[in-house]
């Protein structure tokens, strides 16, 4: 071989020896690519805080004020009820509770001007005959003693001295009395009824108040239950109202997979309905023990049985059109 010969195929032989290095490269990087292990991936689903909606008292449902998917803030009114029952007991609750009061107010003003004039009339009526009937004895009594009247008369003219010096004082205690009003217990039982009364009108009125509907918290309005015209009893929901704005997702995480998983730390997801968004989700909470509805087992003869965690994450930061109901996929290193 010449020497112009051997020139090329000494430049050739590193080309190709890199080229074969390039090659095994390659199938090394696909080997490990094809073996290492590949990262779980677990499906969570989206979901958040449905309250149900309902009344406390029996009615029937006359006006719902929102339609179904309408966005409502906490406080507003969303339905109104009517109760013929609740508006008759206010009705007889108020006169009981007017009755009750004026009773207190009787007892604590005491007896009337009027009723004083004639209770002091009446004792000193009753004082004058005391008087004149002390001194007809007196009179009586010395004729006694000086036998022109027989002491019979004497009696007489005592026991009727008696009787009305008796009298006198009952009507003094009449008049002190009227003076005096009403005892301080006969005040104190009245003031109490009347109370009694104002805590059952208290009661109505809490009724009446609960014919009003009113959302418990910002959110969406979900399905209704009933309609207009329909009776709903206490305590069944009207419609549910969802707190979309603030969602979560829910993962069932094998306890083999719960290595490293701490409150706080963060995850990316990918979220299918939303075109392959990604989002960044906070883990807010993890189930204390593990469900024995979630297990699996890994052998039949031998090993042990692997349960399931229930696990929440949160977004970082809020996801436009993250509805509940969505899927969301981690890639969960294992």
């Amino acid at each position: 071989m010449s020497e112009a010969d051997a020139a090329p195929a000494g430049r050739k032989a590193p080309l190709i020896l890199a080229a074969g290095v390039a090659v095994l490269a390659l199938i090394a990087l696909g080997l490990w690519l094809a073996w290492r292990p590949a990262p779980d991936q677990l499906q969570g689903i989206v979901d958040a805080r449905e309250l149900r909606v309902a009344s406390k008292v029996t009615a029937r449902l006359a006006q719902i004020h929102v339609e179904e998917g309408q966005q409502v803030t906490a406080g507003q009114l969303l339905a109104t009820l009517d109760s013929p029952e609740v508006a008759a007991k206010e009705a007889q609750v108020n006169a009981v509770v007017d009755a009750a009061e004026a009773q207190a107010s009787k007892a604590e003003a005491g007896a009337r001007a009027t009723e004083i004039a004639a209770a002091e009339a009446q004792w000193k009526r009753a004082a004058a005959a005391a008087d004149l009937a002390r001194v007809t004895f007196e009179r009586v009594n010395r004729l006694a003693e000086e036998g022109v009247v027989p002491g019979q008369k004497r009696d007489e003219a005592r026991t009727n001295m008696i009787a009305a010096s008796e009298a006198a004082r009952a009507a003094r205690a009449q008049y002190d009395t009227a003076l005096e009003g009403a005892r301080r217990e006969d005040k104190r039982a009245a003031e109490a009824q009347a109370n009694q009364a104002r805590g059952v009108a208290a009661e109505v009125a809490i009724a009446a108040a609960e014919t009003k509907v009113f959302a418990p918290a910002s959110g969406e309005v979900g399905r209704r239950l009933a309609q207009p015209g329909e009776l709903v009893g206490a305590g069944f929901p009207i419609m549910y109202v969802t707190e979309a704005a603030t969602p979560w997702v829910t993962l069932i995480v094998r306890e083999d997979q719960l290595g490293g998983m701490a409150m706080g730390r963060e995850y990316s997801g990918t979220i299918p309905a939303l075109k392959g968004a990604q989002a960044r989700f906070r883990v807010t909470f993890m189930v204390p023990a593990g469900d024995y509805a979630t297990w699996r087992a890994t052998r039949q003869s031998s090993g042990f049985d692997i349960k399931g965690f229930e696990v929440r994450l949160a977004p970082v930061k809020p996801v436009k059109g993250l509805r509940p109901g969505m899927s969301v996929l981690f890639d969960w290193p294992q």
